[in-house]
């Protein structure tokens, strides 16, 4: 990650970024002065500057009626970062403990399934994680798949750490592969099914969930994941019984 990255992931958008750079530089200075070396009008600025005094990173300097902003010590960003991690993980707990126990009470019961569509890199990114959050979070941490060597490929392209972390949050998946193909891996066991026939899906089984995964034209990869424990529970019977079989 770069500075900018980091001192977003701290708050401060790129430009707050560009102005606290220029007065380490230029020390105490004017706001004409700070917009001059940030490349920024004058109104913007001074708006930038009230929001980086509230967030702890300059500080204020009245000289009459003129008014100074000098950059806080770069020691500071450290400060907040602590801060703000510590917000995290107290907002963390009260997620586990209280706000998604009453939210999830606020969700009705599904009666039909419930369908979602994803698309796109970004749509089977969110599906990937969501099979680690949705698994992860059971005490049986374990999930299955039918996979087809076509969509294989280009599925962990959007999210190529996905087997490490799998692995290290202990989430074992058992893989019917259809075909040829597919490396073995910690914590993983796998059977082939052959066949002759080419097949281009791949479907994740995930209790109350099942994800179907398939390629569009021009190998863009899309998902539907179903969220019904009985569509679920019929699939995992279905797993089981091939799986017996192999």
């Amino acid at each position: 990650m770069n500075r900018v990255e980091v001192l977003q992931q701290l708050g401060l958008e790129p430009r707050e970024t560009q102005i606290y750079g220029c007065l380490l530089k230029l020390g105490p200075a004017s706001i004409r002065d700070i917009a001059q070396a940030a490349n920024l009008n004058r109104g913007t600025t001074y708006e930038l500057l009230k929001l980086m005094q509230e967030k702890g990173v300059v500080t204020l300097f009245p000289k009459g009626r003129r008014r100074f902003f000098a950059a806080e010590p770069p020691q500071r960003l450290m400060v907040l970062a602590e801060e703000r991690q510590e917000k995290l993980q107290t907002a963390v707990g009260f997620l586990g403990r209280e706000i998604i126990p009453e939210l999830t009470q606020l969700r009705p019961e599904l009666g039909a399934a419930d369908v979602r569509y994803y698309d796109g890199y970004d749509g089977i990114e969110r599906v990937l994680k969501d099979i680690l959050a949705t698994v992860g979070a059971q005490k049986d941490k374990s999930y299955s798949v039918i996979s087809s060597r076509a969509v294989r490929k280009y599925l962990y392209q959007p999210f190529p750490s996905y087997t490490k972390q799998r692995i290290k949050a202990g989430i074992q998946v058992r893989v019917i592969a259809v075909g040829e193909g597919g490396d073995p891996a910690e914590l993983s066991e796998r059977k082939w099914l052959k066949t002759d026939k080419p097949t281009s899906a791949y479907v994740a089984i995930y209790p109350p969930k099942v994800a179907l995964f398939a390629l569009q034209q021009g190998d863009l990869p899309s998902a539907v994941v179903i969220e019904s424990p009985a569509v679920a529970d019929t699939q995992q019977l279905v797993f089981d019984a091939l799986w017996q079989l192999l």
